[in-house]
């Protein structure tokens, strides 16, 4: 998720009670909660660095102890167990954070590299943002306004969204599995799917953008779970199937980073002058036409030999 939200939620819990385990604990906590995104400097290297390396070591629990020690050291924290183990809830947020989108965390590394995920929200989630920027609001009117007693309202609000996000979530994951089972019930093309995902909508939290994977077709459809499904309103999609050029283009480094990121992958070939155009798109970030930042292309000539291969179109 983006890191406003992960800076929001680090203030919420140093307001907790959190913030008093060392001197400028609020500040610990805030950075703390942010200090896995780190590995977000390949942002500035390239795309396929950025893929290969954002979110993977500084994301898993074996890391999580020593990323609690790098903003302990940065705003000069009096080390005690009750600091670190402050600054650790606070980094573990990050990851749990993270595990409910639906980019997903391998936190396992490195004994797994299985990306693990919810798909319960997305990297921008606005009804997130209202939780927390509202909680904050709240206890700036309550404090100005000296209603109850000092500290109360920082405490109680803090508390109160960080339950409404706990409550939010679980309200999501409820709402995601009855959309896979909406997604499940239909047959697509007159076959029924092989596996379905559902991916949250940016604003209404009842709507889930579906993807339906079956026998040689990828379907995409809306769900609105207020409403009586349409499958027949599904945009099917054919990938390419498993070619020569195809091939060539997945023995390139881009296209097995790519490979091993992508959860949901879609593949297209079109004839060019210069020989086949191969492109995989990860569909839970953009579609086909709109193929969105997480795409990896190549051009192959005639001959099967791989004449560029990138990240991008």
């Amino acid at each position: 998720m983006e890191n406003v939200t992960h800076t929001l939620i680090g203030l919420m819990l140093a307001r907790t009670g959190l913030e008093k385990t060392t001197p400028r604990g609020a500040a610990m906590m805030m950075l703390a909660a942010n200090v896995p995104d780190i590995d977000g400097i390949y942002y500035f290297v390239d795309a396929q660095r950025y893929v290969e390396y954002h979110r993977t070591y500084t994301h898993t629990l074996l890391f999580m102890p020593v990323m609690a020690l790098l903003p302990m050291l940065l705003v000069r924290a009096k080390f005690s167990w009750c600091s670190y183990a402050a600054a650790m809830i606070a980094v573990l947020s990050h990851l749990i954070v993270d595990w409910v989108t639906f980019y997903g965390i391998p936190m396992l590394l490195p004994f797994s590299d299985h990306r693990f995920r919810l798909d319960i929200v997305r990297l921008y989630d606005l009804w997130i943002a209202v939780i927390l920027i509202g909680a904050l609001a709240a206890t700036a009117v309550f404090e100005v306004a000296r209603i109850g007693k000092p500290g109360a309202a920082r405490r109680g609000f803090a508390w109160g969204s960080l339950l409404l996000f706990l409550a939010f979530g679980c309200g999501r994951l409820l709402a995601r599995q009855r959309a896979v089972e909406t997604l499940s019930a239909h047959s697509y093309e007159g076959a029924r799917p092989l596996r379905v995902t559902a991916l949250p909508d940016p604003v209404h939290p009842l709507v889930w953008r579906g993807i339906v994977e079956g026998d040689g077709f990828t379907a995409l459809t809306p769900v609105d779970l207020t409403r009586e499904f349409d499958p027949g309103a599904a945009r099917l999609y054919h990938s390419a199937p498993r070619s020569p050029a195809l091939e060539a283009a997945l023995a390139t480094r881009p296209f097995q980073v790519f490979t091993k990121f992508s959860q949901v992958p879609f593949a297209t070939e079109a004839r060019v002058p210069e020989g086949i155009f191969v492109q995989l798109t990860d569909l839970r970030f953009g579609t086909p036409e709109a193929p969105g930042f997480v795409t990896v292309s190549a051009l192959v000539d005639p001959n099967g030999k791989v004449l560029r291969a990138g990240f991008g179109r």
